[in-house]
């Protein structure tokens, strides 16, 4: 059994990776803590209440966490995921959101608690972990596994031709938390790009008729639509965030190279993933090179609505 901790800034593809995490049998989900990411935090807290709501898994707490980047601002355009995260199913925030536990506190709490046996899989921007990690240096020891699905080490980026939105968001935060010694597996766009959803997967969530399967299949239209504009070679929409579930739980999905891992901050490079050569120090980031797709989309289909 998997006990994770998913971080998340839900985010249409955060909710297809909630799902996956809850309808795995090999995963306890202990809680999910959220960010600003796709859109600002109280849109990621409210999203991944009601995601879990609808899967029948309202008991596991959600927590709100960081509102912006370590040293930059953050500005939203709703393109890809809806003003309100989730493909303007759920609309805005009537009123700001308060959890029992700030995010950065309990991802702490938790670490120091279940140590070895924790896995975080994170799918946002890194700013709770960098927080957690400068609040609390010594978990870095502590943790088990923490997967984290971000960059781009030998493809182009999805936002600039170098880097991937999860870690140009902060990269600031994106570089202190790959460069802290954390036993990391980076599950990035070299692998997420392979694992398709298409249109004729949303049909079928459509023919179930259930009150998940509908909202899931509206919010990922508005995903595939998205893409289908910005990225029609694809042929469908990348599940990013569901794989980093997946190899948490399975890590023979995919094929890796132990890499030192650094985050450029030039302007003319920004957020580029690549590999640190001048770094003395033993790698503890294990980058995703090859994956099992068909292995990966027979697990997620069987599982998620």
């Amino acid at each position: 059994m998997v006990k994770m901790i998913l971080d998340v800034d839900t985010g249409i593809d955060d909710a297809l990776a909630i799902a996956y995490a809850v309808s795995l049998p090999a995963v306890e989900l202990l809680g999910v803590t959220t960010t600003y990411g796709m859109a600002p935090v109280d849109y990621s807290y409210r999203n991944s209440r009601k995601v879990l709501e609808a899967l029948g898994a309202a008991h596991i707490p959600v927590y709100r966490g960081s509102e912006k980047p370590l040293k930059r601002s953050r500005e939203y355009s709703g393109k890809i995921h809806g003003n309100d995260g989730l493909g303007e199913t759920l609309g805005p925030v009537e009123a700001p959101a308060a959890s029992s536990e700030h995010a950065v506190d309990y991802l702490i709490c938790q670490i120091r608690k279940h140590q070895k046996e924790l896995t975080i899989v994170a799918t946002a921007p890194l700013t709770n972990l960098a927080a957690a990690i400068t609040k609390a240096p010594e978990i870095v020891g502590m943790v088990g596994k923490v997967v984290i699905m971000g960059g781009a080490v030998m493809t182009p980026g999805n936002v600039t031709k170098f880097a991937e939105a999860n870690i140009i968001i902060d990269p600031e935060a994106a570089g202190l938390v790959l460069e802290s010694g954390l036993p990391i597996t980076l599950v990035g766009l070299d692998v997420t790009r392979k694992t398709l959803l298409t249109q004729a997967d949303v049909a079928k969530w459509k023919q179930k008729g259930t009150p998940a399967s509908a909202f899931f299949a509206r919010f990922t239209e508005f995903y595939l639509d998205a893409y289908s504009k910005l990225h029609p070679y694809l042929k469908g929409c990348a599940l990013h965030d569901p794989l980093a579930v997946g190899v948490a739980v399975y890590p023979d999905l995919v094929q890796t190279v132990p890499m030192n891992v650094k985050v450029d901050l030039e302007d003319n490079a920004l957020g580029r993933t690549t590999e640190d050569l001048y770094r003395a120090a033993e790698p503890t980031t294990l980058v995703c090179v090859q994956v099992d797709a068909d292995r990966f989309m027979k697990s997620f289909f069987a599982h998620v609505i």
